[in-house]
């Protein structure tokens, strides 16, 4: 049984290698190779655009593959949507589709495209939005440098963003969101439907899943009297379940926990305070529930 699995090549590349290597799956690739070596006989990796790997896993050319929710909608591609990954180039958060005008523009709402010019790359999402708000402007595909188009060439455009920093630095301002999208595991249905390459995919999400939940949180352990247990247990979320073992010496129970690690500068510091000794920190490589 192989899977093929279609891997983002481009500004997604370095965030989901990092992400496969962090899931367990040692995989590495040479600066011109479009085909990762991974250290798994049941996987055949190739990079490809992530704009054309929904309608390359629909065709069946892959099992699989990791792409954002806006390119399975800009294709209209049907693939089984297997897991939600939100991650991004530069950050953990979703990516948004955005209508920008110019700072200095007289356009102020959708409607006020009537008539105008717009430059994106996503052609069929923003003419579902404008066809969805009654509005007939022109639509062109952009090869690129989009911030750059407007006023000169396009009265608006429709461009993705994760800071917001590149439209700032070109003087637009967001008028309305189209797409909030973020990256996700699919597969064709008949992979799906196949019960070895479905458990297999399933495998994969759940690592990838646990990887990137590792990512937000650490492990923490700590030694107790018993007699301060209560108020230090009290000091813990109350949705994490701490494991308490016994210490050679009876006063004592040792205590491991799991939480947020933006939690602990606030936690740490009032853990000892209550009576925790030799805390450690510790970071998680995948957590799974």
């Amino acid at each position: 049984m192989l899977i093929k699995l279609a891997l983002p090549k481009g500004s997604l590349q370095e965030s989901t290698l990092e992400l496969i290597r962090k899931a367990g799956f040692h995989c590495t690739v040479s600066n011109r190779s479009y085909f990762p070596w991974v250290d798994d006989d049941e996987l055949e990796v190739m990079l490809i655009r992530a704009q054309e790997i929904a309608r390359y896993v629909e065709g069946e050319v892959f099992d699989a593959g990791l792409t954002g929710k806006d390119w399975i909608v800009e294709t209209g591609s049907d693939v089984v949507e297997v897991a939600d990954l939100v991650y991004a180039k530069q950050s953990r958060k979703p990516l948004r589709w955005v209508l920008a005008v110019p700072e200095s523009s007289d356009i102020h709402c959708v409607q006020d495209l009537e008539g105008k010019r717009i430059a994106t790359e996503v052609v069929n999402i923003t003419k579902n939005y404008l066809e969805k708000n009654g509005v007939n402007a022109k639509v062109e595909f952009s090869w690129g440098a989009t911030e750059a188009k407007a006023p000169d060439l396009v009265d608006a455009i429709v461009e993705v963003t994760e800071t917001g920093g590149s439209l700032r630095a070109n003087k637009l301002r967001v008028l309305d969101t189209l797409l909030t999208s973020t990256t996700r595991l699919i597969a064709n249905k008949n992979s799906w439907k196949d019960p070895e390459k479905r458990r297999k995919i399933e495998n994969i999400a759940m690592l990838l899943k646990g990887a990137m939940l590792a990512e937000e949180m650490v492990g923490l352990k700590m030694n107790v009297m018993q007699k301060d247990l209560t108020t230090v247990a009290e000091l813990l979320p109350s949705l994490q379940n701490p494991t308490v073992s016994p210490l050679a010496d009876q006063d004592w129970v040792a205590i491991e926990v799991m939480i947020e690690e933006s939690t602990t500068r606030e936690l740490i510091p009032a853990l000892k305070r209550a009576g925790a000794q030799g805390l450690v920190e510790y970071p998680l490589n995948k957590v799974i529930y």
